[in-house]
Parts: C-alpha cells; structure tokens; sequence
C-alpha cells in the first residue's frame, strides 16, 4: 500500500471529535474538490506493507485508528488493513468521500463508516456513489461540508430525501462563518450537529494533525 503519513493526534471531525486517535492518512483520491486540504496526499507517500503498517500502529498504543486520505478505498488492499485491524480489537473509523462503492466493507459495531457527500461548492457533487446511503447504519456517519448557501441546502434536501438512520454532521469549510450555518440548521429544525474542524482550530494547517 501506498501511506501518506501516520500520526498521532485527536480527531478533529465529526462525532468523535476530541478523542485521541492514529491516523493512517493513504496516497491518492479519485476526486478534486476545490477547498481539499490534504492535496499532499494525491502522490506524497512511501510504499508499506500490512505487516509495516501495524508495526507502526502498534507502537502508539492507542484503541483508535482513523483511516483516510486522499481516498482510502482508491487502494483494494484498503479493506485487508481494516480486517486486520478489527481482527487486533482496534475501534477503526473510515473516512470516505463518497464516491467508491462500500460493499466489500464487512459490517461491525468496531467500524465506523465516516462518509462525505460532496455538495456542489465542491465541484464534485456528480461523482458520488449514492447507494453507499443505503450501507450506512447507527453507527456510520454521514458528513457535507458546506461552502455556502447553496451547498447547505443541497444538503438539507438530501438529508430530507434519504432519511440516513445514522448520526449527519454539517462542517462549514474553514473560514466560512458557522454561526450562519447553524442559524440555517436551527430555522429548518434538521437533525444534524453543526461542527467546526477541531484540528484546523488547534493547529491550523500544520501537518500532521
């Protein structure tokens, strides 16, 4: 496999957000989006194998892996690092753009599925794979990071439209105003959490967090 970086930190997004974690950051994405801040991980990375890779898992000693990107299910041998990493008792999160078909992931209350759908201030709001939706369960996640107006309400039809059973997660893209976004979640009365990027608040764009 082809990894990026791996690092200690907290989790900076979503409903896990605070909880201190290893990230397993994997080379390359499928997708452009035009506010992506991890552009690095398109073709930055050194070649490991699974056995490398938990070698320096293991050395953390922590509970909690982050797998993300880049686009992790971009690499097949993606899913063989989650078995073996459920297989050790790790809790495992996935961070996925949305984009890469979810079925070969095996169901387990140790895996959550953090999933985007790109909203169109993105520029790739074409290019999901929507029958993911249909994957997620309580556990999962589901995230829109939103640029705008119109993203907010890209995503709150979509969340109108596919009812997701699992807990929805709306993060400003950094810069822009969340009081603004939470005002518009509050007057529509939608069932998200509006979340800033927690990392990006510590530590800016420093890598490595």
């Amino acid at each position: 496999m082809k990894i990026n970086e791996i690092f200690y930190s907290i989790q900076g997004e979503g409903v896990t957000m605070g909880i201190p974690t290893i990230f397993v950051r994997l080379t390359g994405c499928n997708l452009d989006c035009k506010w992506c801040d991890t552009a690095y991980a398109r073709t930055e990375g050194k070649e490991m194998n699974l056995d490398q890779i938990m070698e320096e898992i293991r050395k953390i000693r922590c509970t909690q892996v982050c797998i993300t990107g880049g686009e992790p299910m971009y690499q097949p041998e993606t899913v063989k690092l989650i078995d073996v990493l459920l297989g050790e008792g790790y809790l495992v999160t996935l961070e996925t753009n949305g984009s890469k078909n979810l079925e070969a992931l095996e169901c387990s209350e140790a895996l959550m599925i953090s999933m985007d759908v790109k909203c169109p201030g993105s520029g790739q709001s074409d290019k999901m794979d929507l029958s993911n939706l249909e994957l997620l369960g309580p556990t999962d996640q589901l995230k829109f990071v939103v640029s705008d107006r119109t993203d907010y309400e890209y995503a709150r039809d979509m969340i109108k439209k596919y009812h997701p059973i699992c807990a929805v997660v709306m993060t400003p893209v950094w810069g822009v105003d969340i009081a603004e976004v939470i005002k518009w979640v509050l007057k529509d009365k939608l069932d998200v959490r509006v979340l800033p990027q927690l990392h990006k608040l510590v530590w800016g764009d420093e890598r490595g967090h």
